[in-house]
């Protein structure tokens, strides 16, 4: 059963933050608390949980549509082919915020996303998911959180989450919360901007 570990957003406690990091780096699933809605994540370096996420979402590993969440833009390289000035200047405005960018990949992906050409890139605003991946030191792969009721998308409440979710992941982060609208995806790995979801990032950022 999973673990249910409170941590406040206005100042993450160190030792929560490292109880999660440990978790990640032994291959556990976490569900944590973005800008926007919860998200399941695991240690993007792990095969065995990008698995594990996978099969929860019930999806091939390599047809996944995860996204990679940074802690700021100077993984970047890691992951996607060297982008142009402007590409650049939106992201900047942009991040950290509740969008979802998708980059062309790069051959640096990890070997179960080498199928993929772009990739989507999420540096959420919000400290405890990025305490998270700073202290951890590389991307998680995380994917959003989906409720059965037709009428709300997303599970918001923690408790909830965690009766729902306990069975299947190893810790559940009750960071207060969360919103029940997701990021605003936009694609930039082509010549112009596409809008693929308009969420709860604004337009004005293009």
């Amino acid at each position: 059963m999973a673990e249910f570990i409170k941590i406040y957003p206005d100042k993450p406690s160190e030792a929560a933050i490292a109880k999660v990091v440990k978790v990640l780096k032994d291959g556990g699933l976490i569900i944590y608390p973005t800008d926007t809605v919860y998200g399941l994540g695991c240690d993007i370096t792990n095969t065995k949980a990008l698995e594990r996420i996978a099969r929860i979402k019930g999806i091939k590993l390599d047809k996944a549509n995860f996204s990679f969440v940074c802690h700021d833009l100077s993984n970047l390289s890691d992951y996607v082919k060297q982008i142009d000035t402007a590409t650049f200047k939106i992201l900047k405005r942009a991040l950290p915020g509740p969008y979802t960018f998708i980059l062309p990949g790069n051959n640096s992906l990890p070997k179960e996303f080498k199928k993929k050409t772009t990739v989507g890139i999420r540096v959420p605003d919000n400290s405890i998911a990025l305490e998270i991946v700073r202290q951890l030191g590389n991307p998680i792969v995380s994917t959003s959180i989906h409720d059965d009721d037709d009428v709300i998308e997303y599970t918001t409440d923690p408790e909830l989450i965690f009766e729902k979710w306990q069975n299947l992941v190893d810790m559940v982060i009750d960071g207060g919360y969360g919103d029940n609208v997701g990021s605003t995806i936009i694609d930039l790995s082509g010549d112009e901007p596409e809008i693929i979801r308009e969420g709860k990032g604004s337009l004005d950022i293009l």
